[in-house]
């Protein structure tokens, strides 16, 4: 939904700013498996946040291509990645 938009049972909301966040694979499927989850506890008597995730589950990539995250790969890279920038400048330390 983008600013302004207008449906019958939704008035037109100017929305003041948007977050743009940058996630690895790995925060991504995290992301996506924890708003899956929390679509299947909420009830049927809070239509307006089911209607939320849902929003935010249509701007993720589709259900594919989260499986296709091999999670503890990712968690690997990640770790790995930390390690070599340790040094702070984003060089590796000499070696001795």
């Amino acid at each position: 939904m983008s600013d302004g938009d207008q449906t019958p049972d939704r008035p037109s909301v100017e929305v003041p700013f948007r977050y743009h966040l940058e996630l690895t694979p790995a925060q991504l499927k995290i992301t996506h498996t924890a708003l899956r989850s929390l679509l299947d506890d909420f009830g049927h008597d809070q239509p307006e946040i089911l209607e939320l995730i849902r929003e935010v589950l249509r701007k993720l990539p589709d259900d594919h291509a989260i499986r296709a995250i091999q999670l503890d790969l990712e968690v690997e890279r990640g770790l790995a990645s930390d390690r070599d920038d340790s040094s702070g400048d984003g060089r590796r330390p000499p070696a001795a």
